[in-house]
């Protein structure tokens, strides 16, 4: 049995309760100070469960997790220019949550093993397995790096966790209890977490080196998916749009409306690292 990830059950009876989700790529052009979004492509268009882009290292291609009807979850590979998508794992475990490594030559994932352990695993960029990163670190439901020894995670205790692990140290530290699923970094020692409550959502910048957290804005609304961005800040998903805190005014602005492309409901997203391509899930 597969245990809770992503916040679905993956069992026999839930596989058809999955959400539907499509990934859709964009263009993204500035004209005049003012970034807009062009030339909207289904990337995955198809029935079922496609989820948790992530842009590589070189910009040329995608990542993303893919359920398929016998309920295991896989690495893609999307090549943006062919337009082809290929399988970069096809185990007998499920994995989640891909992301490049600090380094760009490999990426990792939330592996939920055959046991229902779920660990962070390690594979070359062609999708052969190279290590188990820190086997005694389980319990993973979500996670981001934040350097190249150190990854923050969430860790599926009651309450939920936040924790950072420092790989070279091997230190596991608490941060805070029901952290949003995101949590991202804002450069190579800060990172932006949020924990939320009935109402809202409450953003506080960490600083690892000093142990440090401070307040920096809080949203009235619960919002789980949101990314760090060198230009925009601090960007969260709500319903059809992304929005931006605006430091200057203390306000919440509508950076990009995805309505008129047909998208309602946007559940993950990512820049790629020159702000040329936005890649999106819609929750349908």
């Amino acid at each position: 049995m597969r245990i809770w990830l992503c916040s679905i059950f993956i069992s026999s009876m839930a596989f058809a309760q999955l959400p539907e989700t499509d990934i859709f790529l964009f263009k993204v052009e500035k004209k005049d100070s003012v970034y807009v979004l062009k030339n909207p492509l289904n990337i995955s268009h198809r029935k079922g469960y496609d989820n948790q882009p992530i842009f590589n290292s070189d910009n040329k291609s995608i990542l993303y997790v893919r359920i398929d009807s016998t309920q295991q979850a896989d690495v893609m590979q999307y090549q943006i220019s062919k337009k082809q998508t290929t399988y970069l794992t096809k185990t007998e475990v499920s994995e989640y949550s891909p992301n490049i490594s600090p380094d760009g030559k490999s990426f990792t994932c939330v592996v939920v093993e055959k046991d229902s352990t779920q660990r962070i695993w390690k594979y070359g960029l062609d999708g052969t397995f190279q290590s188990i990163l820190n086997e005694a670190t389980d319990s993973v439901g979500y996670y981001t790096w934040l350097n190249q020894d150190s990854l923050l995670y969430y860790k599926l205790t009651n309450p939920h966790s936040l924790r950072v692990l420092d790989l070279k140290n091997q230190t596991d530290k608490w941060l805070c209890n029901n952290p949003t699923r995101a949590f991202k970094k804002v450069n190579y020692s800060l990172f932006v977490y949020a924990v939320k409550n009935a109402t809202n959502t409450e953003f506080r910048i960490y600083n690892p080196t000093l142990r440090e957290s401070k307040w920096y804005c809080v949203a009235n609304a619960t919002y789980e998916d949101f990314l760090w961005h060198p230009v925009f800040g601090l960007v969260v998903s709500d319903e059809a749009e992304l929005k931006r805190y605006n430091e200057k005014t203390q306000n919440w602005e509508v950076l990009f409306s995805l309505a008129s492309f047909g998208i309602t409901k946007i559940t993950r997203f990512n820049f790629d690292s020159k702000t040329k391509q936005l890649v999106v899930v819609s929750h349908l």
